[in-house]
């Protein structure tokens, strides 16, 4: 079938595509149900479950993984003979964040200068309508050439790792020739890309203690040791002057050698101030893909808003780990507990707690699914090459597959490109993208039937 009937499918269905994306945006399903509704994701879960059926797929169900929440499956027969492939995305979301602080409401969908905007958007609900857009298109097309399995996850941005230890106890269930992870993105807007590592991760929570109680900070402040100060000199301690981190143990000299990130670009996307120096070492592309990067992702603390003059008795952090490929996660969290007990000062009590955990991904490229894929993000990029990316963030679920299906070709591609940022305020997809990643998919699929 000529590329051309597919995409003119695809453009056709985007309106329904919008649509869809306003429903699914519309869910507020974040995996954390101290903050948000256990209903919102299970609404969500259903929802992806209808579309499903709606398209045919056998077998749909609504799985309850370990971690509490709901993943959902569903498989497409293809015709005799044809290999089988996996279409992976998720339904939950991060937090909005500061509601206020968007120029439209996180869970409305909204249209501005040409993009699409609302809380998962782009990570990764759109991945969820990237999906059904390239599997309608070929049944428009003539048919599916191949079969399908899809799941869709419900707490990946959690990193509670329910649909990880789901497949482990089923690995028949995701089985399959090839995989599309439809949770990455392009280097940049109009240029096909595919990932080829992902950072691992781990989540670490530290509780620092001084005191029985808070003390008048005039009384007893000079002698009285203080919690929060005690945790500030642990967390500094993370980061080298330069700001690269110095985990110890950890090794820090990992180097990338595929595309590389422009130091002005990266600075644009990231939306650096003007006079603010980078952090590390090395190429940009080095330390996002390559190396190991701690961050304080919050703490808890009095706030500036109604502060006592109070030595304080306790304070916390939540303090995430990427960790390149190569590195366990189980190691690193290890050496990221150790670190934080041991530079302790003045004999405080620390205790860590995992939270989250999850392995690094590195893809075998030479492949005929890469071939396959190549050729289809030609296709429908006219005059662009596909182009090989690491990605700093993480997606557990990939070393789990890799690990339960070794035989298997994994692909990472998806819509979370730097405009559309995502896990902030403003959280955009371009439906551009949306258009021509759903065509490379339908492309990949005919590709990768005919071998």
């Amino acid at each position: 079938m000529p590329s051309h009937t597919i995409a003119e499918t695809v453009a056709s269905l985007l309106p329904r595509a919008r649509s869809e994306l306003a429903e699914l945006v519309a869910f507020r399903s974040v995996a954390d149900f101290d903050q948000f509704p256990r209903g919102e994701s299970e609404a969500a879960a259903s929802w992806v479950a209808d579309a499903l059926g709606a398209e045919g797929f056998q077998d749909v169900a609504v799985l309850d993984t370990p971690d509490g929440t709901q993943s959902v499956y569903g498989f497409l027969p293809g015709p005799e003979g044809a290999p089988t492939v996996l279409l992976y995305a998720h339904y939950d979301v991060q937090p909005p964040l500061d509601e206020a602080a968007w120029a439209t409401p996180p869970f409305e969908l909204t249209e501005r200068d040409g993009r699409w905007y609302g809380r998962g958007a782009a990570d990764c609900k759109g991945g969820i309508v990237m999906h059904l857009l390239a599997l309608r298109a070929l049944r428009a097309a003539g048919g599916v050439p191949v079969g399908v399995k899809v799941i869709v996850e419900g707490s990946e941005e959690q990193g509670t790792g329910g649909l990880e230890r789901y497949a482990e106890a089923h690995p028949e269930l995701l089985a399959a020739d090839a995989i599309v992870i439809g949770d990455a993105g392009n280097f940049r807007v109009g240029l096909p890309t595919v990932t080829t590592a992902l950072r691992g991760m781990t989540l670490v929570r530290v509780q620092v203690d001084t005191l029985e109680g808070n003390l008048h900070s005039g009384q007893f402040g000079g002698a009285a040791p203080d919690a929060l100060a005690a945790l500030i000199r642990i967390l500094d301690s993370l980061r080298a002057q330069d700001g690269s981190t110095a985990v110890d143990g950890l090794d820090g000299g990992g180097a990338w050698d595929g595309l590389q990130y422009p130091e002005d670009a990266f600075r644009r996307d990231a939306k650096v101030l003007d006079g603010v120096r980078l952090t590390g070492s090395g190429s940009v592309a080095d330390r996002i893909w390559a190396r190991p990067s701690v961050t304080v992702l919050g703490i808890d603390c009095p706030p500036v808003v109604g502060a006592t003059p109070s030595v304080q008795a306790g304070a916390r952090a939540l303090v995430s780990l990427r960790v390149p490929p190569g590195v366990e996660a189980a190691e690193a969290t290890g050496l990221l507990m150790a670190h934080c007990e041991a530079r302790a000062p003045w004999g405080a009590r620390v205790r860590c707690e995992q939270i989250g955990q999850g392995q690094a991904f590195s893809a075998a490229t030479q492949s005929p699914a890469y071939a396959a894929m190549a050729r289809a993000m030609s296709a429908a990029y006219p005059g662009q090459e596909m182009q090989y990316a690491g990605n700093g963030g993480s997606i557990p679920l990939c070393s789990t597959l890799a690990g339960l299906y070794p035989e298997a070709e994994i692909l990472l591609i998806g819509l979370s490109e730097p405009e559309a940022q995502i896990h902030a305020v403003n959280e955009s997809v371009s439906p551009e993208e949306l258009r021509r990643l759903a065509i490379a998919e339908a492309l990949f699929l005919q590709n990768y039937a005919a071998g």
